[in-house]
């Protein structure tokens, strides 16, 4: 038999109002009625009738959040965070994963049109405003970061990368390296832009400026491909800076293949501290960027911004911070030999050409 929210008032001992509240959490309800009414709910094992929901509220319960890669290990955080931000406030989340495609991305906004979402968080920079202008025209409240000022229906959540960035190359210059390198990511990615700019100035500040800069794609065989070409230059960095994670973990890995130690030969820097970084051997120095932080921002920022009657969104911040594991080490100050190969050279205290 299937109950009605009516059957759950009477046999609760409360009105429909009351039970309405409780399952919609859209007031406050004393603890010993609300817990009353959810017996009730597993006694009878009632569901809610979402698309009636949906219909007698005249409004969404439902927020999205667009990301780009679903197996990224980037991503998990924000969505939980996210998720869980929004089902306290009794809202469910349509997630959409675009794989970096313009045709998936096109595709993701329609669907969240037509799912009539109140907001939705685009928390990859792969998707641009334009890209997404369909959502505002549509009344459509949208959060990105490293976007640009707020607007009308949009806000903005700016990452401080240069306060970690800058924290990472303060302490690699405190063990003494200076012979390094950068493993940036790729370059039709602005925040891959972003980051590589800010290394690249960070390292200037310190009389840094003729070293490589390689540019290959966010994942485990980018960062492997670009160590190759590095392992084969006449004179090797000492320390590398890589664009994320998965790439410092691909360097690392064919540091290992070559017979590069890590740290004692050379020393990897990260970036995003992913799950698996602390997991990585040895584990990964990197930056910090509180994901889960990010997806509870993000949805607060909709939420607050959908509920103003100008519908103005505003700028919110994240920092970043340095996580010191043990891919990191004063320079090597001995002949650095690849495996298969002559010596590479000894680190000299100069910097590369």
């Amino acid at each position: 038999m299937a109950y009605t929210m009516r059957d759950v008032a009477k046999r609760a001992g409360v009105s429909l109002a009351t039970v309405s509240h409780v399952l919609n959490k859209t007031r406050y309800t004393s603890p010993e009625t609300e817990k009353k009414v959810l017996d009730v709910v597993r006694e009878l094992n009632y569901y809610t009738n979402v698309h009636a929901r949906r219909l007698a509220m005249t409004r969404s319960d439902l927020f999205g959040l667009v990301i780009s890669e679903i197996a990224n290990p980037y991503f998990p955080e924000i969505i939980k965070g996210f998720q869980s931000a929004a089902w306290q406030r009794g809202f469910d989340v349509l997630l959409c994963n675009t794989e970096y495609s313009q045709e998936r991305t096109a595709a993701a906004v329609r669907k969240l049109i037509e799912s009539d979402v109140r907001g939705v968080a685009v928390m990859t920079s792969a998707v641009s405003k334009e890209a997404t202008s369909e959502l505002t025209a549509a009344g459509v409240g949208l959060v990105f970061y490293n976007s640009g000022p707020a607007d009308n229906l949009v806000s903005n959540i700016a990452i401080d990368y240069v306060a970690g960035i800058s924290r990472a190359i303060q302490y690699a210059m405190e063990l003494g390296h200076r012979n390094v390198a950068i493993i940036a990511g790729p370059q039709d990615n602005p925040t891959a832009v972003i980051l590589k700019k800010a290394l690249v100035a960070g390292l200037a500040q310190w009389n840094l400026r003729d070293f490589p800069v390689l540019e290959t794609n966010f994942r485990v065989d980018g960062g492997a491909s670009a160590i190759r070409t590095l392992l084969s230059q006449a004179e090797i960095p000492s320390l590398v800076f890589c664009g994320n994670d998965l790439i410092a973990m691909g360097a690392m890995s064919a540091l290992e293949e070559a017979g590069v130690r890590v740290p004692a030969d050379v020393s990897v820097i990260g970036f995003d501290d992913i799950f698996f970084a602390s997991l990585a051997r040895p584990p990964l120095t990197t930056i910090h960027i509180p994901r889960e932080q990010l997806g509870k921002l993000a949805f607060e920022a909709l939420d607050k911004m959908m509920n103003l009657k100008s519908r103005r969104g505003n700028n919110y911040s994240i920092e970043t911070s340095l996580v010191i594991r043990k891919s990191t080490a004063p320079p090597r100050k001995h002949e650095l030999r690849i495996a298969g190969g002559a010596p590479a050279g000894i680190l000299q205290g100069g910097v590369v050409s």
